[in-house]
């Protein structure tokens, strides 16, 4: 502006004019808020430790920290620092049933649905890991995960039979078709303590979406990333997972709150 007005003997206000420009634009100066190189080191640490987390998430962790900001700065300070948001994926077309319908039978409350399946993975020597996983739908609890390298229908019972002790009775269960779901001793157990089951659609994996899309994280966020050597590794970072995923990692559907987190009971003082 100023080398304008020089050689051509001109005005700001004329030069303003000209390209229609407000004046202030040439007084204005950014200003650096004093907690920005904090809020920029904080904000790599986070996205280097939980890579797979969107500015949103991230944005989450540092408002729980205490950072008074909001989505849009964290957005405009994550593109400077050049940090990848991760993309999108694509949606994908439901499908329906012949009558058009597509139903099925929404949680209301803590322990009202319960859903369960499996994950596959492999260890470093190419043995096969299968992972049962078990959620609440109402809340978004991860219940159990339990690894092994093989889960038959007894192991379907004992971990339900632990769950049953702790937290007490659902009064559903949903899963897919498979043998270790459909098995006569499960449901045969099941009935007899009262819990209905829910079996999808063959073919219908989206019946099942809170846990398939619990599953679709896990893989994600931990499987994609993690080789394990030995079954007592996979354990071991399997938990360690399912309690951050519970207690610290913000959850989008919950306002990005974690799903059961950890609680500081006050200490009460007994007056004599």
């Amino acid at each position: 502006m100023f080398h304008v007005m020089g050689h051509f003997d001109v005005s700001e206000r004329k030069i303003c004019r000209v390209l229609n420009q407000p004046r202030s634009t040439q007084r204005y100066l950014p200003r650096i808020r004093g907690d920005e190189e904090l809020l920029i080191k904080r904000m790599i640490e986070l996205a280097t430790k939980y890579g797979r987390y969107g500015y949103r998430r991230i944005t989450a962790l540092l408002q729980r920290e205490g950072f008074q900001i909001n989505h849009k700065r964290v957005e405009r300070l994550w593109r400077r620092e050049g940090l990848k948001v991760p993309q999108k994926q694509p949606k994908r077309k439901r499908l329906w049933f012949n009558d058009g319908s597509c139903i099925r039978l929404r949680p209301q409350f803590k322990d009202h649905v319960w859903s369960y399946d499996f994950v596959a993975t492999r260890t470093e020597d190419g043995r096969p890991l299968r992972i049962l996983t078990l959620i609440d739908e109402y809340t978004r609890e991860c219940l159990v995960l339990k690894v092994a390298r093989r889960l038959r229908s007894q192991d379907i019972l004992e971990q339900l039979g632990y769950l049953f002790i702790y937290r007490g009775l659902p009064g559903f269960i949903r899963s897919d078709n498979g043998p270790e779901f459909t098995a006569k001793a499960v449901r045969n157990w099941l009935k007899q303590l009262g819990v209905q089951t829910l079996f999808i659609e063959p073919g219908s994996p989206w019946e099942n979406g809170y846990n398939e899309s619990f599953n679709g994280k896990l893989r994600d966020e931990l499987l994609n990333g993690e080789i394990f050597t030995t079954l007592l590794e996979a354990k071991v970072l399997i938990e360690q997972w399912r309690n951050e995923y519970n207690q610290f990692r913000p959850h989008s559907s919950l306002n990005y709150q974690p799903p059961a987190p950890v609680t500081i009971k006050p200490k009460v003082e007994i007056l004599t």
